[in-house]
């Protein structure tokens, strides 16, 4: 996709079959307007952040490209979110799917509905392995606040994030 922008978006579940909602999530993704499903990760189980009183998360990272405005892309990523009968009943509480726009090309925005890159993404290991594992397959560097993703992955307890499958990142096309 000429011109396209390459953006990173976090997914996760813990309700109503969580491995099934992330992966048909991701056949989603590769279903947007606009937009090519570049490479997916592995997926990955985590405890909660927040409120403990509910199931483990299943969680992935995945690279678009997308011909999308950031607003539009969010757009898309909530109306997913609303198809998989998404309800925000409380703050970091239990969801059958999140999508959480990481990243989108270069652009830091900071707008009521929208902030790139993701405001706590560097301190949250379900989102930064899997998050390395699609930058590293694609080789891509990326950085965070001026420091590549592999500095904040040693900054960060992983002790608790569990790959699922042996497959690695999934491309879905050449780079």
């Amino acid at each position: 996709m000429n011109n396209a922008i390459r953006s990173y978006i976090g997914l996760g579940s813990n309700l109503e079959n969580p491995k099934g909602q992330v992966q048909q999530a991701l056949q989603e993704l590769a279903a947007l307007p606009l937009s090519r499903l570049v490479a997916s990760s592995s997926l990955y189980a985590t405890s909660p952040v927040g409120p403990q009183d509910q199931p483990d998360f299943i969680n992935a990272a995945a690279c678009l490209e997308t011909h999308l405005s950031p607003l539009a892309l969010l757009d898309q990523l909530q109306a997913l979110e609303q198809r998989h009968r998404r309800r925000r009943l409380r703050h970091w509480g239990p969801r059958t799917l999140d999508l959480d726009l990481l990243l989108y090309g270069e652009l830091t925005l900071h707008q009521p509905r929208l902030t790139v890159p993701h405001g706590q993404m560097h301190a949250r290991a379900f989102v930064l392995v899997p998050l390395v594992e699609v930058a590293t397959a694609l080789q891509q560097p990326i950085t965070l606040h001026q420091q590549p993703l592999n500095h904040w992955l040693t900054a960060i307890n992983m002790s608790d994030i569990r790959r699922l499958n042996d497959t690695g990142v999934t491309a879905t096309a050449t780079i």
